[in-house]
């Protein structure tokens, strides 16, 4: 049998490849985990690994850079060499971030075949790191697992060849079935089910980077706060919380209420007892979606057109007007959309076209 290497960094990839991490145990279909910590927070992403069950990984790159090009060359580096004493058939990468750059490209160069979940993803702003990320990986990869047909017809349109594209659904699909019962019934969360409130994230560079956008966000969110009268969840990703602090932006305690950020399976269960989600996140827009929790994005675009098309999700920009106009539109939203991210299978069609190729 192949046997594939995993390549991830962050917390977003940890879980969506975890599914297809348990379906090559159960398949013993031989693997193993390089790990680039991109995320250098043990809350953020090491302690995943083990609330998930999954397997510590066999290599940590340990990289700790900031700067885009230095992060990217240490990771080509470090993951060319291992996977040069591996040689492992297949490298799976999930995604847009850095590691997902520096695995795809590092595979490539050394003729190892690569498989992107979650490609196709298009938010056509050239101005976030991650769409020039997703568009170069897609057109190194030699599997391109798409989440829905919509992603098929974006490759195709760039050129792919269409033997190189399957639809599986998304594989996020996968992890919150897999989940959300044990997470729901930890005593530690059942609080949650108790309360009204609103759930919020941000981590994009354009919302937490900027004094003043950070600003007028945590203002707008405030006032939409006192207007529901539901307090504001909100677990501060690093990189906003040292954001507020270097900005000297105090949040108000009755509205915000500011909180480390947490793990996986306390996430999914502030995300399906919530009121309403606010967030500038792909993946929250997605678990939103398939909880049937409304959810308005704070950004100007999406990668998620179809959270929007089915009605679980607008994208409301970051303006007060557009914000408060799409939370009072979500608030009364029926929650009855279909999920159109898959039936919960796409782990197991990945490898289903893996092991027949």
């Amino acid at each position: 049998m192949k046997k594939i290497c995993f390549i991830l960094g962050t917390r977003p990839e940890i879980i969506k490849l975890s599914p297809v991490v348990r379906e090559c145990q159960r398949l013993a279909i031989p693997f193993f985990v390089l790990h680039t910590n991109q995320h250098y927070s043990p809350d953020m992403d090491s302690l995943f690994f083990d609330e998930l069950g999954l397997p510590r990984p066999k290599y940590n790159l340990g990289v700790r850079e900031s700067l885009h090009g230095k992060m990217v060359g240490k990771m080509l580096e470090g993951i060319e060499e291992i996977l040069l004493k591996e040689k492992p058939d297949i490298v799976l990468i999930q995604g847009d971030t850095n590691t997902v750059l520096a695995g795809g490209l590092a595979a490539a160069k050394l003729q190892i075949k690569v498989g992107h979940v979650e490609a196709g993803l298009r938010s056509y702003d050239r101005t976030m790191p991650e769409e020039l990320n997703r568009v170069v990986v897609d057109h190194v990869s030699d599997y391109l697992f798409c989440p829905t047909e919509k992603q098929r017809n974006i490759l195709l349109g760039e050129g792919i060849n269409n033997d190189k594209i399957t639809i599986t659904g998304n594989t996020i699909v996968d992890a919150v079935q897999q989940n959300i019962d044990r997470a729901s019934k930890d005593k530690r969360y059942t609080h949650y089910s108790k309360e009204q409130y609103v759930l919020l994230t941000l981590h994009r560079p354009a919302n937490v980077d900027d004094k003043r956008v950070l600003q007028n966000l945590i203002n707008i969110i405030q006032k939409v706060s006192q207007t529901l009268q539901r307090k504001v969840y909100f677990p501060a990703h690093p990189r906003t919380k040292a954001a507020l602090e270097r900005f000297q932006i105090v949040t108000d305690s009755t509205c915000i209420v500011l909180i480390e950020p947490v793990q996986y399976l306390e996430m999914l269960v502030m995300e399906k007892y919530a009121s309403l989600i606010l967030t500038d996140s792909g993946g929250v827009q997605e678990e939103a979606c398939i909880l049937h929790v409304p959810c308005v994005t704070l950004r100007n675009n999406t990668e998620r057109p179809e959270t929007v098309d089915v009605g679980a999700n607008i994208v409301a920009g970051t303006t007060e007007k557009d914000i408060v106009f799409a939370v009072k539109t979500m608030m009364s939203s029926s929650r009855l959309w279909k999920n159109p991210f898959g039936e919960g299978k796409a782990a197991e069609k990945i490898l289903k076209h893996l092991r027949l190729s």
